[in-house]
């Protein structure tokens, strides 16, 4: 990068930023038009290298129908695997099938199951975290790698730290995540870096009917129509 700048006048580097900026307000304008008609969602993440035969796979595909079941829409990142598998569900349900595609080097493209009309493309990851948080009455993660980590830890941020209103954070898979869940209660609360009141951020279970009892149980309690 700092040869790329001996090569060019610093002038012209942030002419190039300052352009930047309208085509990042171009993908907020059209994701907030877009998704502020779709109605109340949940949004499933996951891996984008889980197979169709895996276990978690279908068992994204059933949490994903009982959702829609419970009249909510569907939100993936739009691409194969978990995020099919999710988009499968809403699709097999009838239900409203949303996908937040992201242009990638590797891995990423667009699964046949989103709606036509409901998938949006972005270049930029944080424009696309935006909206997921924006728009999604509760998160239910499926085992995954960085970016589903990412998207995990920000919305548990958010909340923890009062930016969001609360909403349910549910980890699907206790083999998978209970590595985390120990480090988190050995490592980091024992250490001081969060507190003990911060394991009620998120949940883990193991199957769909667990999922819907605590979206329902957490929107009967809190009586909270869609945050947008």
């Amino acid at each position: 990068m700092r040869k790329e700048h001996k090569h060019k006048g610093w002038n012209e580097i942030k002419t190039n930023d300052s352009w930047a900026i309208f085509k990042i307000m171009g993908e907020f304008v059209g994701g907030y038009e877009k998704l502020s008609k779709i109605g109340p969602c949940v949004s499933v993440f996951g891996s984008a290298r889980t197979k169709p035969d895996h276990k978690y796979y279908q068992l994204a595909v059933d949490i994903a129908e009982k959702i829609v079941e419970q009249g909510y829409g569907i939100i993936t990142g739009g691409g194969p695997g978990i995020m099919e598998a999710g988009n499968k569900g809403a699709h097999i349900a009838g239900g409203t099938s949303v996908g937040l595609n992201i242009d990638l080097p590797f891995e990423q493209h667009d699964n046949p199951y989103i709606d036509s009309d409901k998938s949006l493309d972005f270049d930029y990851f944080f424009v696309r975290k935006v909206m997921f948080v924006k728009y999604s009455q509760g998160f239910v993660v499926m085992p995954g790698g960085f970016g589903t980590l990412d998207e995990l830890f920000e919305a548990m941020t958010l909340i923890q730290t009062h930016k969001i209103e609360t909403f349910p954070i549910i980890l699907v898979g206790t083999e998978f995540w209970g590595g985390l869940v120990d480090w988190i209660k050995n490592t980091l609360i024992t250490q001081g870096n969060i507190s003990p009141k911060d394991l009620d951020l998120f949940h883990v279970v193991d199957s769909a009917d667990e999922v819907i009892d605590i979206l329902n149980s957490f929107y009967k309690e809190y009586r909270l129509s869609p945050n947008f």
